[in-house]
């Protein structure tokens, strides 16, 4: 069967882009930088972006255009015989339903917020009545589970349409209403009077903040924070790289995805930590800030109500970028395996990612005496963990060792691969680093992310 194309290269840069553009640049990462002490953990961020995200980022897209398999199927096609890395083919499909399964909940999140800000919920509400109504929602599984149901199938019913004529299509509209909307808000925020407190501890790194934190904790931190935001290491990258020609060299493609995923990160911590000090709101209090700090925000702001309404539908772009390009790797690997239709494919994969998504929303409600890792952790806690924490440092390391040892791919075929076509070159002067550096790096950091989780 032919395989399917993408219609542009702006086409396949916004879909990786959105993939990566998602709740860890626009929740996840705002709330990561007011826990890990402000300008120090930005800092170590952008440098693991540098240092660990384009190198992996270009290795899996070199697999898949290699292929022109998605991940469950690329090994078998680039390994030598007898060799198992495919194994690991498998296991980057159940990650990208890992990924999902409390994914979506986060995105109907963002669904539920707009509905409520458009509404006019927040409209004269004190911060203390705001913060309120974050817990309210958790605590109401009919509401959480209907946008998660949403979310899955307005998905999975856009990808049914086809990579050009459902995914792409889609994906270039919100993404660039998504980066529009955020210039607008971000402006707002840094005129707001007193954002001068929040842009210094925002964008000076102070590495005393950062020793009391503790540093470990810090560049841990930017290092998962770095995998999250590029959704490396479980092939989501790699399945847009199987859809694209060979007119372009990879290693430019990849800083071009990062640039714009850094950009959204960016962007939206001059929303949020600007407004936080102006409107006394802790920027420590962890992944509830998005939902106390911006409506408050937009309460203070002229036509608020309308700029709240915008930013919320905005911000379910932003993670509903994320969630189709991942059913979009989903949908692939199902193809693959059983040569099922894209309609059939998303039809089954409509009931089984909702199954499969209940448990997060159960766990802030019915099952919240499932404490995983302790008092005040739940489902999506250890969701994220399983993700972040093991599915994506080391299935970086797999593709880093696929890419670089004879036992693997090997890095001629590697850097040939990533070479073809314009643009920048993966030059033969990174070999060393890539081959033996990074991969101890990815693996130190590892064994410190499990040990900071359970014997800190």
């Amino acid at each position: 069967m032919q395989r399917e194309r993408l219609g542009s290269r702006l086409g396949f840069i916004l879909l990786s882009a959105g993939c990566a553009i998602g709740v860890g640049n626009v929740w996840k990462f705002p709330w990561m930088v007011g826990q890990y002490g402000g300008g120090a953990f930005v800092l170590f961020y952008v440098i693991f972006l540098l240092i660990l995200g384009l190198p992996i980022m270009t290795m899996e897209f070199a697999v898949g255009r290699a292929s022109q398999k998605s991940p469950v199927r690329a090994y078998q096609v680039l390994e030598k015989p007898g060799s198992r890395w495919h194994i690991h083919g498998y296991l980057a499909m159940i990650g990208n339903y890992l990924l999902m399964m409390f994914y979506t909940t986060v995105c109907g999140w963002m669904l539920h917020y707009f509905y409520l800000t458009a509404a006019g919920r927040f409209v004269g509400a004190t911060t203390e009545q705001v913060g309120a109504v974050f817990g309210e929602m958790l605590s109401r599984p009919g509401v959480m589970a209907g946008c998660m149901i949403a979310v899955v199938v307005i998905g999975f019913l856009i990808n049914s349409f086809g990579l050009q004529g459902g995914l792409e299509r889609v994906t270039k509209v919100m993404m660039i209403a998504l980066l529009a909307i955020m210039v607008v808000l971000a402006v707002n925020s840094i005129r707001t009077p007193g954002s001068g407190e929040g842009l210094r501890f925002y964008l000076i790194p102070d590495f005393g903040r950062m020793a009391e934190t503790g540093v470990a904790n810090v560049v841990v931190g930017a290092m998962n924070q770095a995998f999250f935001t590029l959704s490396l290491g479980i092939g989501a990258m790699a399945i847009f790289g199987s859809y694209i020609g060979k007119g372009r060299a990879l290693m430019g493609e990849a800083v071009n995805v990062a640039v714009l995923d850094t950009f959204v990160a960016f962007t939206a911590g001059l929303i949020i930590f600007p407004a936080c000090f102006a409107f006394n709101v802790s920027p420590d209090s962890g992944p509830n800030l998005i939902f106390v700090t911006l409506p408050n925000i937009f309460n203070h702001m002229a036509g608020g109500r309308l700029w709240g309404s915008l930013f919320f539908v905005f911000m379910a772009f932003a993670a509903f970028s994320t969630v189709l390009a991942v059913f979009e790797n989903i949908m692939s690997c199902c193809m693959d395996l059983t040569g099922w239709s894209r309609k059939k494919t998303a039809a089954i994969n409509i009931v089984l990612m909702i199954l499969l998504s209940l448990p997060c929303v159960l766990g802030f409600n019915v099952w919240s005496g499932f404490q995983p890792f302790g008092p005040g952790s739940n489902v999506l806690d250890l969701e994220d963990f399983l993700v972040s924490n093991l599915w994506l440092p080391l299935g970086s390391l797999v593709y880093l060792l696929f890419c670089t040892s004879r036992y693997g791919w090997g890095w001629k075929n590697f850097q040939n691969e990533a070479n073809d076509g314009g643009g920048i070159k993966v030059r033969d002067g990174i070999r060393f680093y890539v081959s033996y550096i990074l991969p101890l790096i990815v693996l130190v950091i590892f064994v410190l992310g499990i040990r900071d989780k359970f014997f800190a």
